[in-house]
């Protein structure tokens, strides 16, 4: 209630400072004409509805508020140019415009701008002028709201929502359902988990602007039916930069915290332990039951490899350096580069409930209790160089993001239906680690001098790395906070070795456009050709620590190594491995595709974008079953299949401020890589994730239907309905076991799901209520959804769906994101933006129910944050944030509608909180 107080004290207070009016001058010329002044020019101001003349020597002046406008410049006989110009308080901003006669050979549409394309303002203006449904968030709004990754950026997008975890979820559609482009090339993954790169390893310091298509054209890959994604990764500009950052997260930092033994070192604090939790050498390539000597044991893994340090955990921290230059050369020709690199590290802890159900008995399998200690890092550069002259330019990019995660997490209760054993402990100790590696050479050329004919190409080649070597579980049952008692044998102790490597990924673009036409019409035809070659291995490796003797014995939970350590010195105990014939899985996917685009504009009032893109895919999976012999040939899961895609996007220019858009596509959904890949994933409470090689891909008949309104160049009001009607969806679901126990979740086919939907879309200036209102802004997003799948029951195979009919796995029905900003000056340099960011979705199935238990569904969860940007001067930048300000519960649940009797009094199966997160970060400019 205090913080409330204060900040709205804080907003009345600073009304007072009121803005003085800038000025807007400059002289006007003939472009053909050196020296040729203009009167008679109409200088306006559309959202201002202001407009003056320039007097015989070409000269005009506007007096207006602070602010970005659009102005534009017209004269009988001349074209007409627009330029974005930025106007400060109490200053003159001068811009000396050269306009073109009709009859002069420039044959391009004149828009240019005193500022970036990576500000609101120009990128609201790209999205109005454009034909497709898309919207775009910039360098400039990330700064204001203190964004500090592109996912969280995202959310600030219609539509968008961010699922702890997993990743985005777009129009309520599951991140399987999405794509990601950067810099308009095909990007992996660096997780089999998931089907894009999760975005919150991407600073915004490799960001100009993020773009989200909603309808589909060729130039972007099939794989479509949320959104694609976009990143732009910024234009350089002359900048030095240093951002160092502090966070303090309630119940996370300064608390008590367990850290593995290894990464509770300089090592581990930067996140290089990989290496030293290599599978050992004495286990070969191949498996063949190796069991080590305690001499082989020792060299292997020291003294100390199972345990845990009980530290303290630090703030969390961010350090990030940028440097940008251009130089102008001879000729018109400039060369810039921009290098960014970032590290973060961020210390997690959470606790809660930890259940699943028995399929077909109604009462718990597992009911855990769980806690978990995170330790995260984020590693993360760019090195770009750009080259331009008048008629071309070449961008060579080169990303890199290396992410890790030391996990302790303790799981204490009873398993596999047993309910008089309550004390059982279930230690894990892993270490994850993730590597994408992105180098980009993009290429356009003008073939001739008046831009009709430009070809333009790009390839990407990326490395990607996931592992979790030395993934350890140990079991026992809890005698004290410091004492476990354990037995040698069953699953006590075991060791994992998950390892997917991406070998490579190439992607690739090549296109030729012609513009043709009256320059009024400025129509376009776009013919190109794309692909992307896949090609990636698993391997799934695992250790037990098995026993010659029995015992039994009781030591401290976090240095229990010792006591393992002389066991197997003793001969008690030794380990050996336990790898199935399955370890090995290979993919490679090779897409070709081919297409056209066709621009059209009809008149003043209709813009159509349509065309056809057409693709080939092959894709090939080699893999053994669980009883195969480790050496003998892989069984070929194999698919080849052409898809063509037609689309078609329309916009009627009602009048000058508003657009009404209709789109109509069909696309394609591929499954994520561990949805597909035969991987018997397994966890230490006998819970499993198992691909299934049999997916078909999803085919999407999607239509779309939009109103937009721009009142002026900071507003927008937006109304949409769309459709969709998905073949084969692909869904999470439970399958049931022979045996109680272990619950796998795998991944299926549906019939058909028929998707309805609205957007509503504000960004509204409150200077609108009242003048005094005149420095805040509000903005506003909701999206609305109604799924239905058909199911067949009689083709269900071992999934035993409860109904014929449900909602969509993964879809929610509705989401909010609203944001309410107030800018103010202190003094000409101390300048100040603060913002409330509230988002929240709607429940939504996270694994589809069967054998009489209903769906397990993923509760609403609503998000606050708290904004303060203050530029103190030109070369000074602090901001505040308050994150997850309402701090509520993140819950998974089972519905209420099993058809079995459920005999345990909690549906609750997941539950825990994240904490309330205070950060402030310093940058300075040098």
């Amino acid at each position: 209630m205090k913080f409330r107080l204060l900040f709205i004290a804080l907003l009345i207070s600073t009304l007072s400072f009121a803005k003085n009016d800038g000025k807007i001058t400059g002289i006007l010329t003939d472009k053909s004409i050196q020296q040729k002044t203009l009167s008679a020019v109409t200088v306006t101001i559309k959202e201002a509805n202001i407009s003056t003349t320039t007097d015989a020597e070409g000269k005009f002046s506007i007096a207006i508020q602070p602010g970005v406008y659009i102005v534009e410049f017209s004269l009988a006989g001349y074209e007409s140019t627009e330029i974005l110009v930025t106007v400060n308080e109490g200053q003159t901003t001068i811009t000396n415009e050269s306009l073109v006669p009709t009859n002069y050979n420039l044959k391009e549409v004149v828009i240019r701008s005193t500022g970036n394309r990576e500000k609101e303002t120009a990128i609201l203006l790209d999205q109005k002028n454009a034909v497709v449904i898309k919207q775009s968030i910039g360098a400039q709004e990330m700064a204001r709201k203190g964004v500090s990754d592109v996912e969280e950026g995202l959310t600030k997008i219609t539509g968008i929502t961010k699922v702890d975890g997993r990743g985005l979820f777009i129009r309520g559609l599951e991140d399987r359902y999405n794509n990601l482009l950067i810099n308009d090339l095909q990007s992996p993954s660096n997780s089999p988990f998931k089907k894009i790169i999760p975005l919150d390893l991407f600073p915004t310091d490799v960001v100009g602007v993020l773009n989200v298509y909603k309808t589909f054209n060729p130039n972007i890959s099939g794989d479509f039916a949320g959104a694609t994604i976009n990143i732009e990764t910024p234009q350089p500009k002359d900048i030095t930069k240093l951002n160092i950052g502090f966070g303090y997260t309630t119940n996370n930092n300064l608390e008590k915290f367990l850290l593995s033994y290894d990464a509770n070192s300089t090592k581990g604090t930067f996140g290089f332990l990989g290496d030293d939790r290599a599978l050992p050498n004495a286990f070969g390539s191949v498996p063949n039951g190796t069991k080590l000597s305690p001499s082989q044991y020792e060299e292997a893994y020291g003294k100390n490899s199972w345990d845990v340090a009980a530290t303290k955990s630090p703030l969390n921290s961010s350090i990030g350096f940028l440097h940008a230059q251009k130089f102008k050369l001879e000729n018109e020709r400039s060369f810039s580069y921009i290098m960014s690199i970032n590290f973060d590290n961020n210390y997690s802890y959470t606790e809660g409930v930890d259940r699943t159900f028995n399929l077909g008995q109604g009462n718990y399998d597992n009911n855990l209790y769980t806690t978990q200690y995170s330790y995260q890092t984020t590693l993360s550069g760019l090195l770009g160089f750009k080259y331009k002259t008048k008629r071309f330019n070449a961008n060579l990019n080169s990303m890199f993001i290396k992410a890790t995660e030391s996990k302790i997490q303790d799981q204490l209760g009873y398993t596999n239906s047993l309910a008089n054993q309550t004390n059982n402990l279930i230690r894990m100790n892993q270490y994850e680690e993730s590597l994408y590696w992105n180098n980009q050479l993009l290429a356009d050329y003008k073939i001739t001098e008046d831009g009709k004919h430009t070809i333009k190409a790009g390839g990407a080649y990326v490395n990607t790395s996931f592992q979790q070597p030395d993934r350890k579980f140990l079991l026992g049952v809890k005698v004290n906070e410091d004492d476990i008692n354990m037995s040698y044998g069953g699953n006590n102790l075991n060791r994992q070795y998950l390892d997917i490597k991406g070998n490579f990924y190439f992607s690739s673009f090549l296109e030729y456009n012609l513009k043709f036409g009256s320059k009024e019409k400025n129509n376009n035809l776009s013919i190109g050709y794309n692909n992307f070659l896949n090609d990636m291995e698993s391997s799934y490796r695992f250790l037990s620590g098995k026993k010659n003797i029995e015992k039994n014995f009781t030591g401290n939970l976090n240095n229990i190594s010792s006591y393992i350590n002389e066991d197997i010195n003793n001969g008690i105990l030794y380990v050996q491995e336990e790898s199935n014939g399955d370890y090995k899985v290979k993919l490679n996917q090779f897409v070709n595709v081919g297409y056209f685009n066709l621009l059209m504009n009809f008149g003043e009032k209709w813009n159509i974008n349509a065309g056809l893109r057409a693709e080939n895919s092959t894709r090939e999976i080699k893999y053994r079953e669980q009883g195969d012999p480790f050496g003998s040939a892989y069984r070929l899961k194999s698919d080849d299949k052409t898809d063509i895609l037609p689309s078609i996007n329309a916009k009627r220019i009602l009048n000058d401020n508003s657009n009404l858009r209709v789109s109509f596509a069909k696309t394609i959904t591929r499954p994520v890589a561990m949805e597909l890949l035969p991987i018997n994933y397994i966890n230490a409470d006998g819970t499993s994730e198992s691909g299934n090689p049999n997916l078909l891909n999803s085919e999407n008949y999607n239509v779309d239907f939009k109103y937009e309104l721009f009142p002026n160049n900071k507003e927008l009001f937006a109304v949409g309905v769309f459709g969709k009607m998905i073949n084969n969806p692909i869904e999470r679901v439970f399958k049931p076991t022979a045996n109680s126990g272990g619950q796998i979740t795998t991944f299926k086919n549906s019939e058909e799901a028929v998707i309805f939907g609205a957007e509503i879309e504000m960004l509204f200036q409150l200077s609108r209520i009242s003048k005094s209102l005149a420095n805040f802004s509000w903005g506003f997003n909701t999206s609305l959804m109604s799924t239905d799948v058909t199911i067949d029951i009689t083709k269900q195979g071992n999934e035993l769906e409860n109904n014929r009919n449900r909602a969509l796995q993964g879809a929610s029905n509705w989401l909010i994101n609203s944001d309410l900003k107030y800018d103010f000056d202190i003094n000409k340099d101390w300048k100040n933006s603060m913002s409330l960011v509230y988002n929240v979705y709607g429940d939504r199935i996270y694994a589809v129910g069967s054998s009489g238990i209903d769906h397990i569904y993923e509760k609403s969860f609503s998000k606050l944050d708290f904004i303060w940007t203050n530029t103190i001067s030109k070369k000074i930048e602090v901001k505040f944030a308050v994150d997850n300000i309402l701090n509520p519960n993140y819950r998974k649940q089972l519905g209420s509608e099993s058809t079995l009797n459920i005999t345990e009094n909690s549906l609750i199966v997941r539950e825990y909180k994240k904490g309330v997160g205070f950060s402030i970060n310093l940058g300075y400019t040098f």
